[in-house]
């Protein structure tokens, strides 16, 4: 699956910093921490109609990647979130639409590692995109499983969502050149951590199983998907999931802002049965509380469609 542009996205406008520019004038420094050691944290935000989708979630997890990596001077959730609605509103922009966030530890004073050298505060960016989800619900996607692992705490913890992401890249290029979409990373242990960009799920015996959040991200729709189960009273369990047992579940999917959920039919070239509706349940509960969780967007959600 390869995306392709979108005509629409040729005269953006970007939000970098302090204002909005167009897209062929946003740019940050040569001395910015996110070019100088990909020292930034990022989210992934979706746009419905209804507003910005759990956008309270995608804050709360911003800041607390920014805590974790000792940011000083974090802009406050009103400026953030007045970036956001000032970049939607220039770009008309109320469906179909995903926002890359990104807040980078901001311009050093000269080239290093150290973070005494950043002294000029965070560098905030709201790249919003027309882009509607990239995977195909219907047909949905194949995947292998890569030999790159996913990192665990002892390296570069997952629970950062942190701009270094060449693990993450190295494992879509064996994808690539598998000619499949994705790739399946493991944990040190052998085990299923996750997809190169989104999170993974099974079904056996009407049961949906995730695994255990050591090495993978705590994804936001996947912890929503953990949410919905439990709202329709679908058994759900996180654990320890080896290859052979997702190649043998009744149904496989991954879950992420880019893709919502997506349906998985083959790994390592072994398809995957469709012998269970559990997606499908969750999938239908899944647009049917969108709304409820969409935050709304001032003098532009209403009136549009």
């Amino acid at each position: 699956m390869l995306q392709k542009f979108d005509q629409r996205n040729k005269e953006i406008k970007v939000f970098v910093k302090d204002r909005l520019y167009s897209r062929h004038e946003a740019k940050v420094s040569v001395f910015d921490s996110v070019v100088q050691g990909g020292d930034a944290v990022w989210e992934g935000i979706r746009v419905y109609p209804a507003g910005i989708f759990l956008l309270d979630r995608h804050l709360k997890r911003l800041r607390e990647s920014a805590h974790a990596m000792h940011f000083e001077r974090v802009p406050e959730n009103e400026f953030i979130i007045d970036a956001i609605h000032s970049t939607l509103r220039a770009n008309g922009m109320f469906h179909d639409t995903h926002i890359r966030l990104t807040l980078t530890r901001g311009e050093k004073i000269t080239s290093g590692m150290d973070p005494r050298l950043n002294q000029s505060g965070p560098c905030l960016i709201v790249l919003a995109e027309w882009k509607p989800p990239v995977y195909n619900h219907e047909d949905g996607i194949a995947v292998i499983s890569s030999a790159i692992r996913r990192n665990n705490p002892n390296y570069l913890d997952s629970k950062i969502h942190h701009n270094n992401l060449i693990n993450n890249i190295l494992a879509k290029i064996q994808a690539n050149a598998a000619g499949v979409d994705a790739a399946l990373m493991l944990d040190s242990g052998g085990f299923a951590s996750e997809l190169n960009g989104t999170n993974i799920f099974m079904v056996k015996a009407g049961v949906v199983y995730t695994p255990n959040a050591d090495s993978c991200l705590h994804g936001i729709t996947r912890g929503l998907v953990l949410e919905l189960c439990q709202k329709e009273n679908i058994p759900c369990q996180e654990k320890n999931l080896s290859l052979t047992e997702l190649y043998n579940a009744d149904e496989v999917f991954c879950s992420g802002t880019m893709g919502e959920l997506t349906p998985i039919y083959a790994i390592d070239g072994r398809p995957i049965r469709k012998n269970s509706k559990v997606l499908a349940m969750l999938n239908k509960a899944f647009e049917a509380c969108r709304n409820q969780y969409c935050s709304p967007i001032p003098d532009l959600t209403l009136g549009n469609s």
